[in-house]
């Protein structure tokens, strides 16, 4: 290869991203220009000195991101879209170059993002080829309908012994992300039930009830979670909540707020829709019991996801039902069969089986504490006084609140301008927004970047 890469095992980025990142960098820059081989692992392995699992690590990542392609019997090639990054040089002119806007990455805040350069995929290969060794014969049949019963089982244990929520695997419904399963709960209601929906909140989830023809009824959220008062003013027959970390604003629903909340929908045979998005990532103090777990009358309906913990592509996401709704939940299921494929399914359980599921989540939870920290640090010594930052004890955003002339509008537009996309909170309310803020996510963003982007915003805004 006629690029030369330097890894620097000094530092404490792993050798396999550093190689990841150079490839990036190298492609992007219009050196690696697709359809280009890559060099095979083993000799790329020997040119740097390292092993060939770790440049299997990065020529993974780089294929999971579309960078790259295997070709059988033919090796590694380059398959991005080299016009997305720079200009083709003309003969005779010197090469063009686009808007710093559009020649440079942005440095982007999503809050959908995780850190996907630190999915073990060495490991998840590994589950996968050990779950065809041991349900190859299931692979040849069609799947249950609620999901295959060994991750369900696995589930109903990790969410006992992680969140104190108590089910048998009979009661989880697997689907392909949380989308779908509502979709399923929808039905499970029928068409013209009032459901009381936290304002601010997720605007997707609150689609799928407005398409499905559900009455919405925003109910304000304050520091202890949603008001109680304006439920039982409302009277919903199901009331959507986000207790862990509430979605945008991250505070965490208190205790009383909790058995207050259970109270009313066992007194009026209501049930409530307890999401836990991200229940994985709380930061500091114990984990707050699920309203699942207190739930004595089984009202409580309870939705997870494995997007946020392992990778948004893998759409896994789970469905506690309670009892009373089990024989319907499961006739409505049936009618999808089941979303998620098997061989994910088995790969998961395999994955959970040997203790990777485990490591992993307590791997990305010291990783995303330390960007967080980096992320409050920065703000506070780049803004200081000029923000407020709300729901920084658990999940994987922040909102900030800003001081500033500048509408919301032109706060993000101005931050685009430098190079950061960060994004609104108005969004997330049905009423007018008390104040003026952005929505910052940190997981899918690095520790430099998450510095620099910062540093940005502030000469963005001029504070």
């Amino acid at each position: 290869m006629d690029i030369t890469f330097f890894l620097n095992r000094n530092l404490d980025i792993p050798l396999y991203q550093q190689l990841y990142q150079l490839f990036k960098k190298n492609m992007h820059e219009g050196r690696i220009q697709k359809g280009r081989k890559l060099p095979s692992k083993r000799l790329l392995a020997t040119q740097l000195s390292i092993s060939q699992t770790t440049v299997e690590r990065a020529y993974e990542q780089l294929a999971a991101e579309g960078y790259i392609v295997s070709k059988p019997r033919s090796g590694w090639f380059a398959d991005y879209n080299d016009s997305d990054f720079f200009l083709v040089k003309m003969p005779g002119t010197s090469s063009i170059k686009p808007k710093t806007e559009e020649n440079e990455q942005s440095i982007d805040f999503h809050y959908g993002n995780v850190d996907s350069a630190h999915f073990p995929f060495s490991a998840w290969r590994k589950s996968m080829v050990s779950s065809l060794d041991q349900y190859g014969q299931q692979l040849y049949r069609p799947g249950n309908v609620l999901g295959e019963l060994e991750l369900r089982t696995l589930i109903a244990e990790y969410l006992y012994q992680s969140r104190g929520v108590n089910c048998q695997p009979e009661q989880v419904i697997l689907g392909a992300g949380n989308p779908v399963l509502m979709q399923i709960l929808c039905q499970v209601f029928g068409p013209n039930i009032s459901i009381g929906y936290e304002d601010p909140g997720f605007p997707r989830t609150r689609k799928i009830f407005e398409v499905n023809h559900m009455k919405i009824l925003p109910i304000p959220v304050d520091d202890e979670g949603i008001c109680i008062q304006e439920i039982r003013k409302e009277k919903p027959s199901l009331v959507y909540v986000t207790p862990s970390h509430q979605f945008p604003l991250g505070t965490i629903m208190t205790i009383n707020r909790r058995m207050q909340l259970l109270k009313w929908a066992a007194e009026n045979q209501s049930f409530v829709i307890e999401d836990d998005y991200d229940g994985e990532f709380r930061y500091s103090g114990q984990p707050i019991p699920s309203l699942q777990g207190l739930d004595q009358h089984d009202r409580v309906i309870y939705m997870g996801t494995f997007s946020k913990s392992l990778l948004p592509s893998m759409r896994i996401s789970y469905m506690i039902l309670p009892l009373p709704l089990l024989e319907k939940g499961s006739e409505i299921t049936s009618l999808y069969k089941q979303t998620v494929s098997s061989h994910n399914q088995l790969t998961l359980t395999e994955f959970i089986k040997k203790g990777e599921w485990q490591k992993h989540i307590n791997r990305m939870r010291k990783l995303y504490q330390k960007k967080r920290a980096i992320l409050l640090e920065t703000l506070q010594s780049e803004l200081g006084g000029q923000v407020k930052i709300r729901g920084g004890n658990s999940g994987l955003h922040i909102l900030l609140d800003v001081y500033s002339p500048f509408s919301e509008k032109e706060l993000i537009e101005k931050a685009k301008e430098h190079g950061v996309k960060i994004y609104p909170a108005s969004l997330f309310y049905k009423r007018q927004p008390p104040t003026t803020t952005v929505l910052i996510g940190f997981a899918g963003v690095s520790e430099d970047n998450i510095q620099e982007g910062i540093k940005k915003l502030k000469a963005a805004w001029i504070i």
